[in-house]
């Protein structure tokens, strides 16, 4: 299954001195790197999506941005399953916050998407492993 299949995201807060005010910033940044991986794994997934339909047909851009547009609408949805799953202050202060979301609950949410069709939705759902090994090879390629 999905097991192991995460998204991850690090915020990181400096120069703040009031703690509470520290932790949520390093919150909010640590969701707010989720969110940008979360538009590249979309945008990976709608190209999945407009090959396996379109098939050399470009006639099809209107449906190509609903399509868009509800993925997008999904993935900011989809935040709302974010975790934090951790903390740690520094010695000098600075707070990082790692942020979770598992593939289990991006593909469970899809049927909330009343915006996308049945055909769309499946079509997400039977590539969504697939963009995200896409996507975890080019995170490797960029790291070396």
């Amino acid at each position: 299954g999905d097991k192991g299949k995460v998204f991850y995201g690090v915020g990181i807060a400096s120069g703040i001195r009031n703690a509470a005010m520290r932790r949520s910033t390093s919150d909010s940044r640590a969701r707010a790197q989720i969110s940008k991986i979360l538009d590249t794994y979309v945008s990976v997934l709608n190209k999945d999506y407009m090959a396996s339909t379109t098939a050399g047909d470009m006639s099809q851009s209107t449906e190509e941005q609903h399509v868009q547009q509800a993925l997008k609408t999904y993935s900011q949805m989809e935040l709302s399953g974010v975790q934090i799953i951790d903390h740690w202050v520094d010695t000098d202060g600075t707070e990082y916050a790692l942020a979770a979301l598992d593939m289990d609950s991006f593909k469970n949410n899809m049927d909330k998407m009343k915006e996308l069709n049945a055909k769309v939705r499946d079509t997400v759902r039977a590539n969504a492993d697939k963009a995200f090994d896409e996507l975890s090879a080019e995170e490797a390629k960029r790291a070396r």
